[in-house]
């Protein structure tokens, strides 16, 4: 065994070393957090040991959670976050909520005071497994040291299985040093990626469906999350093939299928939807929801699709089925093996609708009324200008992190994503501003040879711009895009379609945020007119480190946004 420092007793570890053992028997090899007192030895293991693990140190324990969250979408691995005691923890939630409601396995751990001094009244005492248990999937306090690689094992176990999601570990500060048997150190490696241990439904279930699918004439597909998760993007698209039936999907599940093939009808629902997507979902007998929930912002309030249509559900979370629509059959299954399954029941099936037809007249109609927006010389620069200038500019890897106020309906709607695959990161689970940009940083980090974007308003760039030294200490190549409207647009939008224009507290200075990234380290420009776009783009991208643009852009409230409601 190597030598651990001070701290090594033969063949014993401390907590904290195993800790980092643990981490390292799971292939963990980036950690995001912050320090706090209560984390020095956790802190002086990741130090000492030889390990090949990166700890990235943010400006904020959110955001390291949002930078594990991003990496995880990207790597198929769960991401790791920590942070200290007291308001460490409390400003690490953010992230484990936007996580485990997006079914991103991410574990955070956070130090905490030693178990002898609970009651005694010291700085940053909190209950965190109080805290954190509304929130996770699974979390635990560490109080014994013997059982921490039990606890570890079943926290990579419980994120990584049936729906992912997020867990939590609280690590008081005299575990770190009470001592273990290293011979406890040990992973099961199964649960180093996820989706893990897939489940698949009886057969009969899948009859059931097939029997549906065989009479319909207007079936539609609607993805959620779970097939990207999942990687079922061939089992979708062949399914698909089989009966000539679109496929919808919903804004987190962008990337089940490449939006340029012939039978994708791209994002439904109220966030990104538009009249001629929604009217496939109104006209459809039978819909198969895939690793969806039906939501609100999906189905518009459960008005499209209309009740009555023939549902057919697949979820690896039984709770999901029938709780928005009467569900004819509901299958809770993984969903690549689910849609590998299906699609042998179906074999020899006529093709009856005409989904070829259906996908192509949505595409058109979609496609013609934002040409016209985005080729206007209109200034404040319209979004959908810049969302057709980055797509002649980015190459197919491109992975794009857009915060959830001006930019996610314009790039639910009109980014035409070439490829499959997981390519747009949104928090679409609670809609939190400032998720983007240390999204962004994680997926960088996973993804190291992509180009990255973070993309948000100058509302959400408020929120998170301490990153920006973040960014440049580990000189990551992330491009960022501010659209600056001195509005949060989205709340705005909704006073004005809902509340009679009553703008009451939504609107705030312009922020030259060209000259704050400049401030951090960060090539900056700034773009005014629509005509600026193109030469502006081509400069970000060819910078080999970190890129900002400020674009004086539309907001919302003046603007054709593709949002059916805005309060959903």
């Amino acid at each position: 065994m190597e030598s651990t420092g001070n701290m090594s007793r033969g063949n014993m570890l401390s907590g904290a070393e195993a800790m980092v053992r643990m981490l390292q028997a799971y292939d963990v090899k980036h950690i995001f957090g912050l320090c706090g007192d209560t984390t020095l030895p956790f802190y002086d293991a990741l130090a000492r040991l030889d390990h090949d693990i990166v700890h990235y140190l943010t400006r904020d324990e959110r955001h390291a959670a949002y930078m594990a969250d991003g990496y995880a979408r990207v790597t198929g691995k769960p991401g790791i976050c920590e942070g200290p005691s007291g308001g460490g923890a409390t400003y690490i939630l953010p992230g484990l909520v936007e996580a485990n409601e997006s079914s991103i396995p991410v574990l955070a751990i956070t130090t905490d005071v030693a178990t002898t001094s609970r009651g005694k009244y010291p700085l940053t005492e909190l209950d965190q497994v109080a805290l954190f248990k509304p929130v996770t999937k699974w979390n635990a306090s560490l109080d014994d040291a013997a059982g921490l690689p039990a606890s570890v094992r079943k926290a990579f176990r419980t994120m990584t299985t049936g729906r992912p999601g997020a867990v939590h570990l609280a690590f008081p500060f005299d575990t770190q040093k009470i001592t273990l048997d290293e011979h406890q150190v040990w992973a099961e490696k199964r649960h180093t990626h996820f989706p893990a241990e897939r489940l698949l439904d009886s057969k009969d279930k899948f009859e059931d469906a097939a029997a549906i699918l065989r009479e319909a004439e207007n079936a539609l597909i609607i993805c959620g999350g779970g097939p990207v998760i999942s990687g079922a993007y061939e089992e979708l698209y062949k399914l698909a093939e089989l009966l000539e039936i679109p496929i919808a999907t919903t804004v987190s599940g962008q990337g089940a299928v490449a939006e340029h093939a012939p039978l994708a009808l791209g994002v439904v629902g109220s966030n990104g939807g538009v009249p001629s997507t929604r009217q496939i979902v109104d006209e459809s007998d039978v819909i198969l929801f895939i690793g969806c929930r039906a939501g609100s912002v999906t189905t518009e309030r459960w008005r499209s699709p209309k009740p009555g249509v023939k549902i057919i559900h697949i979820d690896s979370d039984p709770d999901v089925i029938g709780a928005n629509y009467k569900t004819d059959v509901g299958i809770v299954s993984d969903a690549k093996l689910a849609l590998a399954e299906l699609s042998k029941c179906l074999e020899g099936a006529e093709n009856r609708n005409n989904g070829l037809v259906r996908a192509a007249s949505a595409w058109e109609a979609k496609v013609r009324d934002f040409t016209a927006l985005a080729t206007s010389s209109d200034t404040p620069i319209k979004p959908e200008a810049v969302i057709a200038a980055l797509m002649n500019a980015l190459p197919e890897d491109a992975v794009i992190c857009a915060d959830p106020g001006t930019p996610c309906p314009y790039f639910s709607a009109h980014y035409r994503w070439p490829v499959a695959g997981r390519h747009f990161i949104t928090n679409r689970a609670h809609g939190a501003l400032g998720y983007s940009l240390a999204a962004a940083i994680g997926a960088q980090v996973g993804r190291p040879n992509a180009t990255v974007l973070s993309v948000m308003g100058d509302g959400s760039f408020n929120f998170s711009c301490g990153e920006l030294e973040t960014i440049v200490r580990y000189q990551l190549p992330v491009k960022m895009f501010v659209f600056s409207n001195k509005t949060f647009g989205w709340i705005k939008a909704g006073q004005n379609s809902g509340f009679d224009k009553r703008f009451y507290n939504v609107d705030f200075g312009q922020t030259d945020h060209a000259a704050v990234a400049s401030a951090f380290g960060v090539k900056s420009w700034r773009a005014n007119k629509p005509s600026e776009l193109r030469s502006v783009i081509a400069e970000v991208l060819s910078h080999d480190g970190p890129a900002l643009v400020d674009i004086i852009s539309q907001p919302l409230h003046e603007a054709n946004a593709p949002v059916s409601e805005w309060v959903a």
